[in-house]
Formats: C-alpha cells, structure tokens, sequence
C-alpha cells in the first residue's frame, strides 16, 4: 500500500501548509512572550514542530522575527531536520514505497 494511495498529495499539501503557519505563529509568540518576560514555549515543542513538517515554517519565522539565531541547536537542527526529512523521501519515493 502506497501512501499516496491512500492519502491524496493536496491533503499532505495542506498539512504542510497548515503545519508551517502553526511554525510560523508558535515562534512569534515566542518572541512576544521572551520580551513581556511571559510564559515561554519551550525549545523542545519549537524543534518538534519543525520535524513533523513545518521547517520551512521555523526557518522563515526565524528570519523573520530573529528569534533563536544564536543558537546552534535551531540554527543547525532545524535545516538538518530538513535534510534527514529530504533523504527520507528520496529513500521511499526511489523505493516506490510513495509516489510524487
């Protein structure tokens, strides 16, 4: 059974979308809280939102907002994610385990 068999490609490209915005918003009210010195969403939840799909999101909101430039862990980890998630699909799209 092949993935996008059973999953249609324009759902997982909502997903994806709907996945990034989140990103996008999860790091801006991140950066709001750090300057009102509030409630902070951890680093944890912000590098688990970018590996189920919403790098390009954390990536952009990064930019954006410069909010965890200096740290190694989000300036490293999160194209990283991206990277292992690229090889990843090459693996199961060379494998016809999913098609594009």
């Amino acid at each position: 059974m092949k993935i996008f068999e059973v999953i249609p490609w324009y759902y997982m490209l909502l997903y994806l979308v709907i996945i990034n915005l989140i990103a996008i918003f999860m790091y801006w009210l991140d950066k709001r809280s750090a300057q009102k010195n509030q409630w902070r969403i951890s680093e944890r939840d912000l590098l688990i939102i970018a590996a189920l799909g919403g790098w390009f999101g954390s990536l952009f909101a990064m930019k954006k907002f410069r909010h965890k430039t200096q740290k190694k862990k989000f300036t490293f980890g999160i194209p990283l994610i991206f990277v292992i998630e690229l090889v990843i699909l090459i693996y199961l799209c060379y494998n016809g385990i999913v098609k594009i």
